[in-house]
């Protein structure tokens, strides 16, 4: 068993995932934060594109309002895959990663853990 699993899961699929954690502490996450936010490989690239130029375009989705969760799954004994309605499904948030991300506790400035490494046309940062 995991001891960083949460104690309690709540996905309200057109508003948000609530997590109470084994601590007692609770975490909250909109469905829009939690698909701008997703740990897959490109929304990384996208937040550290945005990060370099903020006139960055994204890419067309639906506005908050249409915007919601149409699936999530459990991933073994440690995160959680949540499809969107956007047809985005591809990253797996982690409980650890859903413990750096919570707005309220850790992650006031809302970055996502990794968006601070090198890119993917340079993995390992050796330049050149």
């Amino acid at each position: 068993m995991n001891p960083r699993a949460p104690e309690h899961i709540d996905l309200k699929k057109d508003r948000g995932l609530t997590i109470l954690w084994k601590d007692g502490s609770s975490s909250y996450f909109s469905i829009r934060y939690l698909r701008q936010m997703s740990p897959s490989a490109d929304m990384r690239e996208l937040r550290k594109h945005a990060q370099r130029d903020p006139l960055t375009v994204l890419p067309n989705a639906p506005t908050s309002a249409n915007l919601v969760a149409t699936d999530a799954e459990l991933v073994g004994n440690y995160g959680l895959r949540v499809t969107f309605s956007d047809g985005h499904g591809s990253g797996i948030y982690s409980w650890e990663y859903l413990r750096s991300l919570d707005p309220e506790q850790e992650n006031p400035d809302g970055i996502a853990p990794g968006d601070d490494g090198p890119s993917h046309n340079n993995p390992l940062g050796l330049g050149g």
